[in-house]
């Protein structure tokens, strides 16, 4: 289990907090979706995470063990894979494996059976004799998968793990991940594919300047997509407003209102725009659509602006 506390980070006090009392958990067996525009936090955090950077306020505990006290017997229960792996790239797969088990303590004989195992899990085994310069990035992202699972860590953590890489190899990291929640672990999964986000995650969490700013569970990520009215009136006042509140729920939006959870069947719509026109409303947008989880995305940063 990964629990954050309080998280805080400030790199310089001209720029304020890069990440802004962030509290979280990823329980174990459990896949938790980082979401967040490009310097949100998400990387930031997932270093703190990692014992990378040390946070200005706060504290991250992995399995129980503090981050920042016992770094060491924290870090062993913890995989890393960072959006750029940044390698020895005149160094070789199984060498460069058997460095990294050795801060675990295995036994020669389980070492080389457990590298050689990694490197089939991971479609790299054939390519076990070449350097990492002559792997291309989608080889590179695996071996850095195959370096995170090297001390079979009980919690998982993917930076962007899935950029740049084919279908064939997001699929890939897809099924790895999918494997290691049903082991039991817990899974922090930071990427900008939102369909692969939402495809793959228990919980969603989004974070905006630094700070959280909506958790999704998965009861509310199986409401996404379905039917919705994005409404736009003249007029948006409490008669208006109670109007619209008979037919579904009212969430405000940046242009208008968007009604969710329908009470009405679809063929009954025209009946709402006609009670408003008749309440004297002028009715400029009526868009029933389903709203993806991109669009709730952009929809909730906008409004924490």
């Amino acid at each position: 289990m990964i629990t954050i506390e309080n998280l805080t980070k400030i790199y310089s006090a001209k720029d304020g907090a890069a990440v802004d009392s962030v509290s979280l958990e990823v329980k174990d067996g459990e896949i938790l979706g980082f979401v967040g525009l490009n310097g949100a936090g998400k990387s930031t955090t997932i270093r703190i995470v990692a014992g990378v950077t040390l946070p200005t306020v706060g504290d991250v505990f992995i399995d129980g063990e503090s981050i920042t006290k016992k770094k060491t017997d924290a870090s062993r229960q913890i995989g890393w894979v960072p959006e750029l792996p940044n390698f020895e790239l005149n160094a070789k797969a199984v060498p460069l494996l058997r460095y990294f088990a050795g801060y675990y303590g295995l036994k020669r004989d389980q070492e080389e059976e457990h590298i050689n195992e990694l490197l089939r899990q991971v479609g790299l085994w054939p390519h076990r004799d070449k350097k990492l310069r002559a792997y291309s990035q989608g080889m590179k992202k695996r071996f850095s998968l195959a370096e995170s699972l090297i001390g079979d860590p009980h919690n998982l953590m993917f930076d962007e793990t899935l950029n740049g890489l084919d279908p064939e190899g997001v699929q890939f990291v897809r099924n790895l991940i999918l494997d290691q929640k049903k082991k039991g672990k817990a899974v922090l999964l930071s990427s900008h594919i939102l369909t692969e986000i939402e495809a793959v995650s228990d919980r969603i969490a989004i974070i905006h300047h630094g700070k959280l700013i909506r958790v999704l569970n998965r009861s509310q990520l199986n409401e996404l997509g379905r039917e919705k009215i994005s409404i736009e009136l003249d007029n948006l006042d409490d008669k208006s407003l109670a109007i619209l509140s008979k037919y579904g729920e009212i969430k405000q939006t940046i242009n208008g209102i968007s009604l969710t959870s329908l009470k009405t069947e679809k063929k009954n719509y025209p009946n709402i725009v006609e009670e408003l026109v008749k309440a004297g409303y002028r009715v400029r947008k009526f868009e029933p659509s389903g709203e993806s989880l991109e669009e709730y995305f952009f929809n909730t940063i906008g409004e924490s602006e």
